[in-house]
């Protein structure tokens, strides 16, 4: 795993580099990098409001994404941004690179932001495609 700064993220971004934000779907509601595509690594539970580790994270990021692309990872500040990497490289992926400064560093830069996801780009969308090549595999 390399580390960026989110002004160095932001360009490789430009450069076309995905960058997969890992906070929770309401984090990533309330402001993210344009661009972004979210897949949380935890998740409020939905009864107790307790934050979880989202059971899909792992099947979601295999399914949808190559294991050798570049991909910036980012969450708020840089920690979960590091534990997602180190799970996914575990997993095979060997070209990530964590988003130093998170979200709070992207938005103290004022690099552009959005609070709606672009289309395909949301939790929803990413956990219907892997939820789809599940199906088609016979999963």
């Amino acid at each position: 795993m390399t580390h960026l700064s989110v002004t160095e993220a932001h360009a490789a971004q430009a450069r076309g580099l995905v960058y997969v934000d890992v906070r929770s779907t309401e984090e990533f509601a309330l402001g993210h990098p344009v661009g972004a595509i979210n897949v949380p690594l935890v998740e409020p539970d939905e009864d107790t409001g307790q934050t979880l580790p989202n059971p899909d994270f792992v099947r979601v990021m295999t399914t949808n994404f190559d294991p050798d692309t570049p991909l910036l990872i980012g969450c708020r500040t840089g920690g979960r941004s590091v534990r997602a990497s180190q799970m996914l490289e575990v997993f095979g992926f060997s070209n990530l690179i964590n988003v130093k400064g998170g979200f709070v560093g992207w938005t103290t830069c004022e690099l552009p932001s959005a609070t709606t996801p672009q289309p395909g780009h949301a939790w929803t969308e990413q956990l219907a495609k892997a939820d789809d090549a599940d199906l088609r595999a016979g999963q």
